[in-house]
């Protein structure tokens, strides 16, 4: 269950919560009152709630809103352990179900941001009557042209690469200097499309990528242990109700494998004149078409 925390510093408004999971500690930021609504950051050098923010103050002012600090990330457990998405995933289990006893055993209603939708994809899979609908923002697992069905868990890991940045201990250093402010405003301005990205947020990263144990769930992600082979397979597997909703510009466009989900009747795509974080961009239109979204019967 659920135990009241002091939150970390990420500007999000509500109630520090943490709970204790075969995961590690979880940290959750909570507020508002009604449906449960579930926000989970992206996974990059130095992700963090600020990610998932416009989304948390919009929606609590008739939501009951929980964003959640992935293993790793925020304040939740950042050990020097192994990242998989087998451990994500247990994590968003781990915070569904206490959502649910929180908030009366309802469906909840689920958002994640790029690498994460792959997470919360394995979850609905497995859990499926958890969910009330899933949103994937910029999602990962829809660019090139190959088709991801690999065998069940499998990863898109380079083992070699991890060996050798562990063996030489050039990975602490290589992490600093990834999360230089200079070069968190790079990859940003990449992930915007655009020299305009949001301050607040870029100050956010350069402060998660200070805290201790912040290199550890990063390595992971560089060298694609957090990638999952099998991802196809997991978004065909989804029977709920899904809106995924991505940019045109930046580094984050090719979504040339949605093709293969245009014509499902679960399936609802939403393209937006903006990088990779529309809600940032233009929140007018994106929390107009997720309520539309969430207002369909079969939501």
């Amino acid at each position: 269950m659920f135990m009241a925390t002091s939150p970390v510093e990420d500007g999000l408004p509500g109630e520090g919560l943490r709970l204790e999971s075969p995961a590690g500690g979880l940290a959750l930021r909570v507020s508002g009152s009604g449906a449960p609504l579930l926000l989970i950051h992206s996974v990059n050098a130095a992700p963090s709630t600020a990610e998932v923010a416009p989304l948390h103050r919009y929606y609590e002012r008739n939501r009951c809103v929980f964003s959640l600090d992935l293993p790793g990330f925020g304040g939740s457990d950042r050990s020097d352990r192994a990242y998989t998405p087998r451990l994500m995933t247990d994590a968003i289990h781990a915070a569904t179900q206490a959502i649910q006893r929180r908030c009366g055993h309802v469906r909840v209603d689920a958002m994640a941001l790029s690498l994460s939708c792959e997470f919360l994809a394995r979850a609905a899979v497995e859990q499926p009557d958890r969910y009330r609908s899933l949103a994937f923002v910029s999602p990962t697992g829809f660019n090139g042209s190959a088709v991801k069905r690999g065998a069940p868990g499998s990863t898109m890991a380079v083992p070699w690469l991890m060996r050798l940045l562990r063996a030489s201990g050039a990975w602490p250093a290589l992490f600093r200097a990834l999360t230089r402010p200079g070069v968190i405003r790079f990859f940003l301005r990449k992930t915007f499309g655009s020299q305009e990205i949001d301050g607040w947020l870029h100050e956010q990263a350069v402060r998660t990528a200070r805290m201790a144990g912040a290199a550890h769930a990063p390595l992971y992600f560089l060298t694609g242990h957090l990638f999952s082979r099998d991802i196809h397979t997991l978004y065909e597997g989804l029977n709920g109700p899904v809106w995924m909703c991505h940019g045109v510009r930046g580094d984050f466009t090719d979504y040339r494998q949605k093709s293969r989900f245009q014509g499902a009747p679960n399936w609802h795509i939403s393209v937006m004149q903006t990088g990779a974080l529309p809600h940032f961009e233009t929140p007018d239109r994106f929390f107009a078409e997720y309520d539309k979204f969430l207002e369909r019967p079969t939501a």
